[in-house]
């Protein structure tokens, strides 16, 4: 148990510490998203909810109060204007804090800070990805997979309005940690979100079903240039192969799920000595068939052909 960090010193005296928070919150007002270090941007989280809570109170109190605490006075009007208006209905919880790995040089865990719903907000962007990432493996799984890849899958609009009318315990077709995190995101947000996240995942799926064949196109191009262009034809077939395996180690990495494909590389690994897998109660089952994940990822990158 950790003991001793409601207040971190962050290795600084306390002038420099409080003067490189203020200007951390300043610049997370001015822009809306931040990278710096974790420990920075949990403490920079709490100075930012007070500083927003002042700018939806308004007053000459609270913009002086402001006022005192930010470096840079041009942003004194988007917080008492937009911000305090964004938040209006928000009780609180302004702030998100992602993970962002190791910091290059000194491995310092780093992060990245953002204010809720902003223009850029990663939240929205990656529950659209999944949106669109579990209707398309819902698709793969009950549908043809040539007439999906010839004319696309549609209804994300839809599957989002259903999904936001059930109730947590009711059954969709999305899982349930993404349909409460699609409830959430859009929970204090204007309604025409609803249909710029409809889009976004509309664009995921467009570009997962378009980089296989798209890749596998390349990839026939240069075979077919690697045969036919080049005199030293084992030379030149080489190259090919080379660029080819390339191609199939930035395609994926190790352990990732591919939409259609319903096992995961530790359980394939593991084989007869996997322990069954649990349905959840919460989803429907799918109906009984091959599995189209060797078709679709398979041969058109090249690799069943």
């Amino acid at each position: 148990m950790k003991h001793g960090v409601a207040f971190r010193k962050l290795s600084r005296d306390t002038s420099h510490r409080m003067l490189m928070l203020r200007n951390l919150v300043t610049s997370l007002l001015q822009h809306e998203q931040i990278k710096t270090t974790l420990p920075k941007a949990r403490e920079t989280a709490r100075l930012a909810e007070k500083i927003i809570t002042l700018g939806k109170i308004k007053g000459q109190d609270a913009y002086r109060k402001a006022s005192g605490f930010v470096l840079d006075q041009s942003v004194l009007p988007k917080l008492f204007g937009p911000i305090s208006e964004r938040y209006s209905k928000r009780p609180g919880g302004y702030t998100r804090i992602h993970k962002f790995g190791n910091r290059l040089g000194d491995n310092a865990p780093a992060a990245i800070l953002e204010l809720v719903d902003n223009p850029r907000d990663i939240r929205l962007e990656v529950t659209a990805r999944a949106v669109g990432w579990e209707l398309l493996k819902h698709r793969l799984q009950t549908g043809d997979v040539s007439n999906i890849l010839e004319e696309g899958v549609g209804g994300a609009q839809e599957l989002v309005m259903r999904e936001l009318a059930l109730e947590p315990q009711e059954i969709g077709q999305l899982r349930p940690a993404t349909r409460w995190n699609l409830q959430k995101v859009l929970k204090y947000r204007d309604p025409r979100f609803i249909q710029a996240i409809g889009r976004r995942a509309q664009d995921h799926i467009n570009l997962l079903l378009a980089k296989p064949v798209m890749m596998r196109t390349l990839l026939d191009n240069l075979e077919i240039e690697a045969k036919t262009k080049s005199k030293d034809k084992s030379t030149s077939l080489s190259e090919f192969e080379e660029k080819r395996a390339s191609f199939y180690r930035d395609l994926s990495r190790a352990g990732q799920v591919r939409p259609g494909e319903t096992t995961g590389a530790v359980r394939l690994s593991q084989g007869a000595l996997a322990r069954p897998k649990r349905r959840s109660r919460l989803r429907p089952s799918l109906p009984e068939g091959p599995s189209p994940t060797r078709y679709t990822f398979g041969t058109i990158y090249g690799q069943g052909a």
